[in-house]
């Protein structure tokens, strides 16, 4: 089987584009032309430029040796902290802001969690000279502070959602308000692989520059091309389905998700949605999401504001419900341990969420020739305020 979109819209049972009537002419519009366009000469032209030259690909594949020495194997790091931004949601905006533009869209508007991906949406809006407005969890605002900051600097405007529980799901929320009011001039730049067709497969191939460099990377480190293990850490899970995309169908390469178990899946405060979540419709797709007998949301926690969503995109459910690849849940404590070795063992601090795929380590057997790459999604200077109270 393969774990790529049908042609209509899903992966396996899961994904589609469960709509209201208003928002159909905007995503139609989109599934009808985004293959189309992102495949014209031009637009791959200056993709590929934007990339190179402006977010600094390729980025390093790092032999991180004491962790190596630590764990065993051969554990390499995939650099995405060190894309413009710091971190690897700029692939994905700058692919859709070009995709915006040849749409003829002039208002951007965008959901964050972490605030990366909204740093890297009012990023590109700078860049393209386009008005830009970010829709945030108003605790989400709290706990990021450096990122509001940096929306700020771009000139984005920054919408606190206040409902909900304040997160990364209520902003998406808001935004999916704002674009049925405004579908003639909008344009919704979605940061993960979550949505209505064509959202998660559109994300995914603008991600999966990530497992076509490390194939590269490794042919001229190791002469082989394909890795043991890739782990990275899923929230939506773009990063993880940009580290996947090139080894989805090689059942030689073990995939490894790391999903946010919070304080304990069983304890009522986590956001391990394929272990606590089922089948229903989130934010216009089917997909795994924690839910009540009687269908509501129930509200996730992690101390990652990126990892802290309802569901998971639906790509992932699909590689959950297949086996393909295997998930392993990491409490906040855990997570904190990752982020401290990796700091003081290979001198880089990485994003909380990035962190929950560091502790896998800990939790997986490695032999002697394992070959591995953790997907290092993004630098952890924005997590400094939540890092102190541990230091």
């Amino acid at each position: 089987m393969s774990y790529n979109v049908d042609e209509k819209g899903y992966y396996g049972d899961f994904g589609g584009a469960f709509i209201p009537e208003m928002l159909y002419p905007n995503v139609e519009e989109l599934r009808q032309n985004y293959l189309k366009i992102s495949n014209e000469p031009d637009f791959k032209a200056e993709f590929d430029f934007l990339l190179k030259d402006y977010v600094g690909r390729p980025t390093p594949l790092f032999l991180a040796k004491r962790l190596s020495a630590k764990y065993g194997g051969k554990i390499y790091l995939k650099r995405e902290d060190l894309c413009h931004t710091g971190a690897h949601k700029i692939n994905n905006t700058i692919g859709q802001i070009l995709l915006a533009q040849r749409l003829g869209k002039t208002r951007i508007i965008a959901e964050t969690g972490a605030g990366q991906h909204g740093v890297a949406t009012a990023t590109v809006c700078a860049l393209k000279g386009l008005e830009c407005i970010i829709y945030m969890g108003a605790v989400d605002i709290e706990r990021q502070q450096p990122n509001v900051k940096r929306m700020q600097m771009l000139g984005a405007k920054v919408v606190a959602a206040e409902s909900g529980s304040k997160t990364l799901k209520d902003a998406t929320n808001e935004a999916i308000r704002d674009w049925i009011n405004n579908p003639a001039d909008t344009y919704y730049i979605i940061g993960s692989v979550v949505g209505p067709h064509p959202y998660p497969d559109m994300v995914a191939k603008f991600q999966s520059v990530i497992s076509k460099e490390i194939k590269i990377q490794l042919l001229e480190k190791e002469g082989r091309e394909t890795p043991d293990k890739v782990i990275a850490c899923v929230g939506g899970g773009s990063n993880a389905a940009g580290a996947f995309y090139h080894f989805l169908d090689d059942k030689s390469v073990q995939l490894i998700a790391a999903e946010a178990a919070g304080l304990g899946v069983e304890s009522g405060k986590t956001a391990a949605t394929t272990k606590k979540g089922k089948p229903g419709v989130l934010h216009a797709a089917k997909t795994l999401l924690m839910q009540t007998e009687d269908g509501q949301i129930v509200e996730p926690y992690s101390i990652s504001a990126g990892l802290d969503y309802p569901g998971i995109g639906p790509m992932h459910a699909n590689l959950y419900e297949s086996g393909r690849a295997d998930f392993i849940y990491i409490t906040d404590q855990e997570a904190l341990d990752g982020c401290f070795e990796c700091s003081r063992l290979e001198g880089i601090i990485p994003a909380l969420e990035t962190a929950h795929a560091l502790a896998v380590l800990d939790k997986i057997d490695i032999k002697p020739d394992d070959v591995i790459v953790i997907n290092l999604s993004g630098r952890g200077d924005k997590d400094l305020d939540t890092l102190a109270k541990y230091i």
